[in-house]
């Protein structure tokens, strides 16, 4: 399948068209996209042969499984603003036998994403190899776009990174480098006093974790070497990162420290521990990332979580205006709600608009009341 029989958008000079910042710097509202991982066509055989370095050979059940994910994706009203897909996208690494028969069907299971769902494709060690190098990585780059890149939507500014240069640059040292100068340049302006607007949010995606369980936690396969792990904590802390989504785990786990959010997913293929297939769906709020793990089949039959959908509906409703008419005859003057319970009025009175607390999901439940002034006309 050539670039032009294909029908993916590709992250090129580090930015991702169509989510540019011209485009997708103001906040405009709440908004959810679907985080995905692991698809890695390949190694569900390989996995119950006992051959993960080796085998391979076959990867039907990781193809149904990902058109399963973009049959499901596409049912959900409101469609997501992006689904982005954290590496390792297929099994066999590069230069290998099986590599080109795998992209090529993974291609084809993602080809029916409604056009739509922008795909956003983030490098794994399987994609790149465990020990990257220039070759490589443009391997991956003329196939999926771009190894790092910068992207926005609606206001939040979104980093993809490529890990593997975290975990292991010894044949490419220049590109660890050349990330490494791009990243602090990113971090920077999102953090800069002069920059206008600021984004409301900052996330990055990534392949490999930060950590599993905790920033201290010892050195494993799963996560990234305790100093760079702790330097990228400072960096992103630093410059407000409000979460790191990844995958490679084949297991969800993560927590947050700091005001950091470590999410780790599992994967849409192979498992390796007690999850099942599934998709995360992230819910973007002015205040809060709210997410929650899907199996594909609940989101076949069911859907989103009934909690996301209430979040997203009432913060999706109009507000009340100055000047208002209430069906009591009364006039709104003045309005202090704000922030992410804006225009979520279950009562009018006439001396003050009434929220029901209880109504709300956690993640958005206002701290104090608040009222409204009226005046009879």
């Amino acid at each position: 399948m050539t670039d032009s029989e294909d029908m993916f958008l590709r992250a090129k000079h580090r930015t991702f068209e169509g989510l540019c910042e011209d485009a997708e710097r103001e906040w405009n509202g709440p908004f959810y996209f679907i985080q995905a991982a692991d698809p890695q066509l390949g190694l569900m055989k390989a996995w119950k042969d006992g051959d993960c370095d080796g085998g391979g050979d076959e990867w039907a059940e990781e193809v149904v499984l990902t058109k399963q994910a973009v049959e499901a994706v596409n049912q959900l009203r409101p469609r997501p603003r992006f689904m982005v897909l954290c590496g390792d996208l297929v099994h066999a690494m590069p230069d290998t036998p099986f590599r080109d028969g795998q992209e090529q069907d993974l291609k084809s299971a993602l080809r029916g994403t409604d056009p739509s769902i922008p795909l956003v494709f983030v490098s794994g060690n399987h994609d790149l190899g465990n020990t990257p190098t220039p070759s490589t990585v443009e391997q991956y780059c003329s196939a999926w776009g771009d190894d790092y890149f910068s992207f926005w939507v609606g206001g939040v500014l979104c980093l993809v990174l490529n890990s593997q240069l975290f975990h292991d640059a010894s044949a490419c040292p220049q590109l660890k480098e050349a990330q490494e100068t791009w990243l602090e340049a990113q971090l920077s302006r999102a953090s800069s006093s002069s920059v206008e607007p600021k984004p409301k949010h900052v996330i990055v995606f990534q392949h490999i974790p930060l950590y599993l369980k905790r920033p201290d936690e010892e050195d494993d396969y799963f996560n990234l070497q305790k100093t760079v792990r702790q330097n990228l904590l400072d960096k992103f802390k630093k410059a407000g990162v409000k979460a790191v989504f990844s995958g490679h785990y084949h297991r969800n786990a993560g927590s947050c420290h700091g005001g950091l959010d470590m999410v780790v997913s599992s994967a849409i293929g192979c498992q390796l521990g007690e999850d099942t297939h599934g998709v995360r769906i992230v819910v973007v709020t002015a205040d809060s990332v709210v997410h929650r793990y899907h199996s594909l089949e609940q989101l076949s039959t069911r859907g989103m979580d009934e909690d996301l959908r209430k979040l997203l509906q009432m913060l999706t409703l109009p507000s009340p205006r100055a000047g208002s008419r209430t069906t009591d005859g009364c006039v709104l003057l003045y309005s202090n709600i704000s922030g992410s319970v804006r225009g979520q009025t279950d009562t009018v009175y006439k001396d003050k608009i009434s929220v029901r607390s209880s109504s709300l999901p956690d993640a958005i439940k206002p701290k104090t009341d608040m009222r409204v002034t009226f005046r009879n006309v």
